[in-house]
Order: C-alpha cells, then structure tokens, then sequence
C-alpha cells in the first residue's frame, strides 16, 4: 500500500460465527495496511479483539435471533444503535463495515452514509431464502456488499447494486484434508475421551437458539447413547455464556440425563476440533452446517425456534431447505428436521444411519469437496481490495 494515512474501519459484528468471519477478513486487511496504520472499532468478539480491534460493545450483546426475541430486546438494541451512529459519525471512519445481522446493520449503515460516511456490507441477507424485498433497503444502505456465495451476484447484478462475489472466509482457512487425529488428540486435552466414535452436537451460537433447540439436541443424544452405547459425544459451547446455559440444560434434566453425562463432554469453543475429529454431526441451520460441510463430515440439520417465528418464516421462504449445503448444492444432501419433525427419535436415527452408511460418506465427501473448491476464493485478499479500493476512493 502506497498510502501511509492511517486507515480507519468502523465494524459491527454480530454474534460468535460473525466474529469469525470478520477476524479472518480484518487479518487479510491488515495484511495489505500495516498495523500501525489500521485502526478498527466498534461492535466485536474475542477473535477480533486478538488482533486489536477495539469493542466499544460486545459482540454477542446482538445475538438475538427470531421476531419475538428482537421484540423483546428492542429498547436495548435502539439505544445501542443510536449511540453507535454517534460515535461512528464522530470519529468518521474511511468505510464502515456490517458484518452480517443485517436487522440491526442496515439501519446503522443507512444512517452512516446519510453522513458521508462509505459503507460496505459483508455476507448477503438471505435474500434467496426469503424476504427479496430488501434488496430496496440494502441499496438505499450500502456503497457495496461483498458476497459469500457465488449465486448471490447474478441477483445482487439485476438489482443493480454494487457487489463483489469474495468467497467464504471458512473455506480458505478449513483444510480439504483436516488433520482429524491432531483434533481428537486436542479434544482428549479438554477431556474427550480418545477411544469410541464421536458425535458433535452443534446446537447454534445465539441464546434464544440455543435454548429452543438445545434440550431436544441433548434428548436426541440420549436416544442414541441407549441404542448405541459406543458413542462418544463433544458439545462444544460457543461462548462462555452458552456454555453455563448448556451447563444447566443439563442439570436440570436430572436423573434422565445420567447416562448422557457420562459420555458427553461440554467444551469452551473448539467447534473446529469436534468437526474434525467426529464421524458424523447433528447441528442446528445456520453456519454450523456450513463448517460441517468443509469438513467432509455427514451430519442431520434441524431447527426449532418459537411457533409464532416459524409460522411468519415459513410464509416467506422460498426455498424447500434450511441448511446451507443443501442449498449450495441445489439437493437434499443431507436430512433436515425443521420445527414439529425435530424430534430426538427421528434425528436420533437419522445420525445413527449416516455414521453407519459408509458408501453415502463418500458421496457426501465429493459433494462437499466441490461446494469448498467453490468457496475458496482467497476472501480476506478479495475483501480487503475492495475495502481498500473503497476506503481510498
């Protein structure tokens, strides 16, 4: 970089899978501006905070997800917004990037530009899923979107807004080929044991998620366990906070829970390990589903979320899957179980049968090598020339 003025980035980050993605993007972006000459801020989580970002908020202060539950923390997340805009406004960074959680980043970045202020925003709403129309909204919000899927731009070109297909963040940095006796040697560290075919449970990284679904993922893994007791399980928590909110899930499911606990190990952060070190995952839609994928792992896709949340989704979807590999790959890859189906005896089996069937391992493998090969795009570089193109304009 030619320009040695220090480079300012304002930055809202949503939740923990948005943190991640953001780190791996703020790292290519320091990369082509010195550190010394690349200041951020704003709203983030400890993987930004690594590489000095300066969290004026936390990042899971935003994790709420569904219409009732951001009802609820509307007052909040009001003062919350009204106070960023001041502050972003009067420092007045180069460009301003939203990082997902577009509900409360498309009202700041709106705000933003109306000050003079460049912004971009990073991963689409799921406009191909469900409420197209705010693609009026986002053009009114955004200098320009940087895209995730390579699906995205042919929509993001007939709405005419400005976007930049970047790649995923997660496919540049999981290997093709994970090192997957590293990662079971790293959980045995956290107290998995090294012998018996593993589970990972990936029950979501927001708290009103993770309630809803949680006790039937750990149901679920009681099923399993009295059908098949080799079976070792990884729950990896998310946050510190969710891992107390599993903590007493699982107190308070009292003796029915007895022979779960002792072959079910509840571990700080480590998704990645547990990913690569199982034989197969149970996980809730979202970006879980997505890391599974990259890493070649058979899994079951469920949801629940709150009744009257669901039956307003489902009224604007547009797509006949929730998880994201089946939506890359335009089939039913793998079995979803969405809101009523998510019941531990049908997921239950639906794991058993895709650890045991070796022949569909190796299909799924295919498919999911080539979803990753089309995902790897070098996106912290990508995004980073953008942002910089932008900032500098």
């Amino acid at each position: 970089m030619t320009d040695a003025r220090p480079l300012s980035l304002g930055m809202v980050v949503g939740e923990s899978s948005g943190d991640l993605l953001a780190s791996a993007l703020l790292q290519g972006l320091g990369h082509r501006a010195a550190p010394q000459v690349l200041k951020s801020f704003g709203i983030g989580g400890p993987r930004l905070a690594e590489q000095g970002f300066q969290s004026w908020w936390p990042a899971e202060s935003l994790a709420v997800n569904g219409y009732l539950e951001v009802l609820q923390a509307y007052p909040r997340l009001w003062r919350m917004r009204r106070e960023l805009i001041r502050r972003m406004s009067s420092v007045h960074p180069d460009v301003f990037l939203g990082v997902d959680a577009p509900d409360f980043n498309l009202g700041v970045e709106s705000a933003l530009r109306r000050e003079g202020i460049r912004t971009v925003h990073f991963v689409s709403p799921s406009i191909w899923a469900w409420r197209r129309e705010r693609l009026d909204r986002i053009r009114a919000a955004v200098d320009h979107m940087l895209l995730v899927f390579p699906f995205e731009q042919s929509i993001y070109e007939s709405a005419g807004i400005p976007a930049t297909y970047v790649g995923h963040p997660l496919a540049d940095q999981i290997p093709i080929e994970p090192d997957r006796h590293s990662a079971r040697t790293r959980l045995a560290a956290s107290g998995v044991p090294t012998k018996g075919p593993l589970i990972a449970l990936l029950p979501g990284s927001r708290g009103g998620e993770v309630r809803h679904i949680g006790p039937v993922f750990l149901e679920t893994a009681i099923w399993i366990l009295e059908r098949r007791p080799e079976f070792q399980i990884v729950l990896p928590a998310a946050t510190p906070s969710l891992h107390r909110v599993l903590q007493q899930t699982l107190l308070g499911m009292g003796r029915r829970a007895e022979s779960l606990r002792e072959r079910l190990t509840l571990v700080q952060g480590q998704s990645h390990d547990a990913l690569a070190a199982s034989g197969v995952a149970l996980v809730a839609s979202g970006t879980a589903s997505l890391e599974a994928a990259l890493f070649g792992l058979p899994m079951v896709i469920a949801y629940r979320m709150h009744p009257l949340n669901y039956r307003i989704m489902r009224r604007m979807a547009y797509l006949p899957w929730i998880g994201l590999p089946n939506i890359l790959a335009n089939d039913s890859l793998v079995p979803e179980f969405v809101q009523d189906a998510a019941v531990p005896a049908a997921m239950g089996q639906s794991v058993i049968d895709q650890h045991d069937d070796d022949a569909g391992r190796i299909r799924l493998c295919e498919r999911f090598a080539a979803i990753h090969a089309s995902l790897a795009q070098g996106c912290a570089q990508r995004s980073a020339e953008v942002l910089l193109t932008i900032a500098r304009r």
